[in-house]
């Protein structure tokens, strides 16, 4: 006989969690999906439908890509924040991400760099959000958050799994663009899904109605910023303005490792933390470093190693070559393995 009792509800996770959940994974599925074709489709030839870019080129761009994508969380996170709340920076970001995919999938050089600027924007606007949402739904924090928020990755691995495997045996089978075309889809069955059940998220996310969420300088650099970022992107797509991307990413480089340093100067030296908080920052610091260090290695998935797995990879297999996209699918269905057998 079970005289093991069963759980209440305050013991569940709520039911919220099954809303970000697919929301991630169909969001991971239009971001790892369209990685993984990236680098493999600038450095293809014209004639194959690629756009003939060498090596250094293709990946200072997806360095960059990259890099812009997780920068933007910033400011997306301070938009939830001021603005218009999580659940509404969700939506507005997928339907950003959503724009751009569909502009990738055009067979224009033009359009293929404004497609990653739209999914930049929508990522950073999105991402940080959600994360933030599950951590809503759960005020009392503890093990249950955590388990939570190990619930809500295996959606991001479970969509980083799935994109590969779609969209890069579109690309073999019917050309590039459909893949980016199909990492499209899945934002928008993310979108539609996100639509019909946020329902579920009640007040997690929502936006707290601030009288006055921005002052004037505020306002001031947020116009400009935007109209900034139109008026650059537009002369790049005319030809009025060229870029070398190997330089921007050489440059970039050092002004994101300035801005790491400066931060941690400014905090240890004019913050006033007591000797105790300031141990405490040295423990973030040593953390950030590692994270640094592992994130490096991590994105070479989608650039050095998927044009090694493209080139030096035997892919033959019983007479069906294995699209060198599918790589990309590794890493995460190894998570989905082997992570709750080390938990």
């Amino acid at each position: 006989m079970n005289d093991s009792p069963t759980p209440t509800v305050e013991a569940r996770h709520p039911r919220g969690l099954a809303t970000l959940f697919f929301t991630e994974m169909w969001e991971r599925f239009s971001y790892y999906g369209m990685r993984a074709l990236l680098v493999l489709f600038m450095v293809d030839t014209v004639q194959k439908g690629g756009m003939g870019m060498d090596d250094k080129t293709a990946t200072a761009i997806y360095g960059l890509y990259t890099a812009a994508v997780y920068l933007m969380s910033l400011p997306g996170g301070w938009l939830a924040d001021r603005l218009w709340g999580a659940q509404r920076a969700v939506w507005y970001g997928g339907i950003v991400i959503a724009l751009g995919h569909f502009t990738l999938a055009l067979p224009l050089t033009q359009t293929f760099y404004l497609g990653l600027v739209f999914v930049v924007i929508g990522s950073g606007i999105l991402k940080p959000n959600m994360s933030a949402m599950v951590g809503e739904l759960y005020p009392e924090g503890g093990t249950r958050r955590d388990a939570g928020f190990t619930i809500f990755y295996m959606g991001v691995n479970l969509g980083a799994f799935i994109g590969p495997m779609v969209c890069g045996w579109l690309a073999v089978k019917m050309g590039w663009h459909w893949g980016f075309g199909a990492a499209g889809v899945g934002m928008v069955l993310g979108l539609i899904q996100f639509k019909f059940s946020k329902r579920l998220l009640a007040d997690a996310g929502v936006e707290r109605g601030n009288p006055n969420p921005l002052h004037g300088v505020e306002r001031f650099g947020l116009i400009g910023s935007i109209v900034a970022g139109v008026l650059v992107v537009a002369l790049g797509m005319a030809g009025v303005v060229t870029f070398n991307p190997a330089a921007i990413a050489k440059v970039m480089a050092y002004v994101i490792l300035a801005i790491a340093v400066l931060y941690f100067v400014t905090v240890f030296l004019f913050c006033g933390l007591s000797k105790i908080e300031k141990e405490r920052v040295g423990v973030i610091l040593v953390l950030f470093v590692a994270s640094a260090l592992f994130w490096a290695g991590f994105e070479q998935a989608g650039s050095s190693f998927n044009l090694f797995a493209e080139r030096n990879t035997l892919r033959d297999l019983g007479g069906f070559e294995v699209p060198a996209a599918w790589f990309q699918a590794l890493g995460p269905v190894f998570i989905i393995l082997f992570a709750p057998m080390f938990a």
